[in-house]
């Protein structure tokens, strides 16, 4: 297989196509190689319009969906970054060359340690990733200028706005199958909020997200 053959088709067809133009976002995607953050047994599908198991019942984002979250975040050097769920450290590395310091939280002991690897294989050392449950906030290292969860949760929970500072963006993917929808959430300004709807998709979720209220008749 020839790789960047490859890696060019993925970003000239799934990438731009899905209104992906940010020039930085475009040449990190051959900078960061993609491949040597798959699992062995999936490697060949590393540049593939698809969820790649990372085991734990984890995936990998779409290489789409990962590009467009970091356009929309319009990430600067200067950025203190929250990232929910480390999987194999790709959106990590990522988020880390585009930001300041990422404190990265994963729920799986074994994939915690596979981020970790693979950072260190990439000399990325500008991540602090730390073992825990951050489905419904994390305000350890607040306040934050960016917060990316990568996975999904039907119901946002208040904590991780609160955890913005003014001018802060998060980038989260909220509902429930099958229809859910990626929001791009910036603090105005200390307790103001503004919300606007990026596009609809349907990806799992955090392991223990918050739930929506139920009523029992």
């Amino acid at each position: 297989m020839n790789l960047e053959q490859t890696r060019f088709n993925m970003v000239e067809q799934q990438i731009r196509t899905w209104e992906v133009l940010d020039a930085d976002v475009l040449e990190l995607l051959y900078k960061i190689r993609r491949e040597e953050f798959v699992p062995e047994a999936y490697r060949s599908m590393a540049f593939v319009d698809m969820e790649i198991p990372l085991g734990h019942g984890q995936f990998m984002l779409e290489p789409k969906m990962e590009a467009r979250m970091l356009q929309e975040l319009h990430v600067k050097k200067t950025d203190k970054i929250l990232e929910v769920g480390s999987g194999s450290g790709y959106m990590t590395a990522l988020l880390a060359e585009m930001g300041g310091h990422v404190y990265s939280v994963e729920i799986e002991p074994e994939l915690k340690t596979m981020a970790e690897k693979n950072l260190l294989a990439h000399d990325i050392n500008n991540v602090t990733i730390e073992l825990g449950d951050a489905a419904r906030g994390w305000s350890k290292n607040e306040p934050y200028d960016v917060i990316v969860l990568t996975a999904s949760t039907p119901v946002l929970p208040e904590a991780f706005q609160k955890s913005l500072q003014p001018g802060g963006r998060m980038i989260v993917i909220v509902g429930e199958e099958p229809v859910m929808e990626a929001l791009l959430v910036t603090c105005e300004k200390s307790g103001v909020y503004n919300s606007v709807k990026l596009f609809e998709t349907c990806i799992p979720p955090l392991i223990n997200a918050q739930q929506p209220e139920r009523f029992v008749f």
